[in-house]
């Protein structure tokens, strides 16, 4: 398995900096000495060996090294299944290093979005959808309708929170054991800050009765303007001072040359979230910036404040839709010998018009198109494929604060916004303004900053964590 998780080399890497040993592999200081290569198990030899800079031999490795890639290489063994059945992708709780040993149990993370699907990562084996509330009256739509408003907040509540039961485990969510409420925000499929106001009010007036301590917010507000002024922003700053840990995406116009954070992101007390581009992988030197909305809000605060991956983020594909349909016919001709090719295309026929034209093509013609559909379409599997935009790196956020608020539930919202502030990684040569602290360390969180931030001298964990 270890052509899966080869990564792209740096070529930044050195032996040696400032008199200091440093770890040939990811260039990091290595503070604990080095590991020596021949040391490793022959599996997570291979893994270090493909991840090498520019395929060099190296004969010593550092320590984090040696934990990130064994863990890699006992998730790659575990989901063996799952890399053969789709293309190469790493789950989010992976490429961030969480701590398994918290899940959220026992917290429930309300979302506000456009609408919603009770997908099995999220209903397998038992149902942890606890409400589903839409804020519009008379308004549209169930959690078993797949209509067009329910893909977006079916993809957030399940990047967050699912168990990947349709993936035997392997694309779940950072918190898998939490908890979910379901707020449908839109109609026709608009989001209005007057509608997110009316969503997050209903949390708030709900919040004892589910247990709901953190809400997600994957919407932007209508525009620029003082918290001070701006109805939604002084809602926000009422619930977080009631005990809710409110998570805003900042959006996605880090590119343009206006490129403003809107309410409710722009509000003081909520965690403004910005995207991380890790290219899919383990090696922090791949890091960079997702095109994040980002700079000092009209009040002149600082926000994002923390990054997440906010692209190749895996996420569900809203089932009984066309869209699930060219998925799995793109899977299955993915995965099909070269004679199986035209009987699978003829017994899905009318499912892409592509494929109904060129059923006659060489097969080497029919192995391109399909690469090409796959890729066109992001696709993963037939359950699953690719995402992007801030919209899912508040989730990821979302997920990590629920893992703290299990391991201590006495955490303030205001604890836990300054805990995953001193624990995030901040990615050199990339301006402040843009990616706030940095990076988002959920096993960094869940350490010792829980027990300070209490006051308290041990952890709440799992029985036999």
């Amino acid at each position: 398995m270890s052509d899966l998780i080869s990564l792209e080399p740096t070529g930044h890497h050195s032996e040696v900096a400032a008199g200091r040993p440093t770890c040939p592999v990811c260039a990091r200081e290595a503070g604990a000495g080095l590991v020596a290569f021949d040391r490793l198990s022959e599996g997570t030899q291979k893994l270090v060996a493909a991840n090498a800079p520019g395929g060099q031999l190296v004969s010593t490795v550092c320590a984090r090294c040696v934990e990130l890639f064994e863990r890699a290489r006992v998730q790659s063994e575990k989901y063996a299944v799952v890399f053969e059945q789709g293309r190469y992708v790493l789950p989010t709780w992976l490429r961030l290093g969480a701590d398994e040993r918290y899940t959220g149990r026992g917290v429930t993370v309300a979302f506000l979005d456009s609408g919603f699907y009770a997908h099995p990562d999220l209903t397998t084996p038992a149902s942890r959808i606890l409400a589903y509330h839409n804020v519009i009256p008379k308004g549209t739509g169930t959690l078993q309708t797949p209509e067009t408003a329910s893909w977006h907040g079916m993809m957030t509540s399940v990047v967050a929170a699912g168990n990947g039961a349709l993936s035997g485990g392997f694309f779940r969510g950072i918190a898998p054991d939490s908890s979910v409420v379901c707020v449908k925000v839109s109609k026709g499929g608009r989001v209005s800050e007057r509608n997110i106001m009316r969503g997050l009010k209903w949390a708030l007036e709900h919040r004892e009765e589910y247990n709901i301590r953190v809400v997600n917010i994957s919407a932007g507000g209508d525009a620029e303007q003082s918290y001070l002024d701006n109805p939604l922003s002084q809602l926000v700053e009422r619930a977080v001072s009631e005990g809710l840990v409110v998570v805003c995406a900042v959006g996605n116009a880090g590119h343009e040359p206006s490129h403003p954070v809107l309410p409710p992101a722009s509000a003081p007390s909520a965690i403004a979230v910005g995207g991380l581009d890790d290219r899919n992988s383990l090696d922090p030197a791949r890091r960079g910036m997702y095109r994040s909305s980002y700079g000092p809000t009209f009040d002149g605060l600082q926000k994002p404040e923390v990054l997440a991956p906010g692209i190749w983020v895996p996420a569900p594909i809203l089932p009984h839709t066309p869209t699930a349909a060219e998925a799995e016919l793109y899977a299955i001709l993915h995965r099909a010998a070269d004679e199986e090719l035209r009987p699978i295309i003829e017994a899905h026929k009318g499912v892409d018009r592509d494929f109904d034209e060129s059923r006659d093509m060489p097969v080497y013609l029919l192995r391109h198109l399909i690469s090409v559909k796959l890729h066109e379409n992001d696709v993963i599997s037939e359950h699953y494929k690719f995402v992007d935009g801030t919209s899912f790196a508040a989730p990821i956020v979302s997920s990590i604060v629920a893992c703290l608020l299990e391991a201590n539930p006495r955490l303030s919202p205001q604890q836990v916004k300054r805990i995953l502030i001193d624990t995030a990684e901040r990615l050199p040569d990339i301006e402040i303004d843009r990616q706030g602290w940095g990076v988002v360390n959920p096993r960094r969180a869940a350490k010792p900053h829980v027990r300070r931030a209490s006051g308290r001298h041990t952890l709440h964990t799992r029985p036999g964590g």
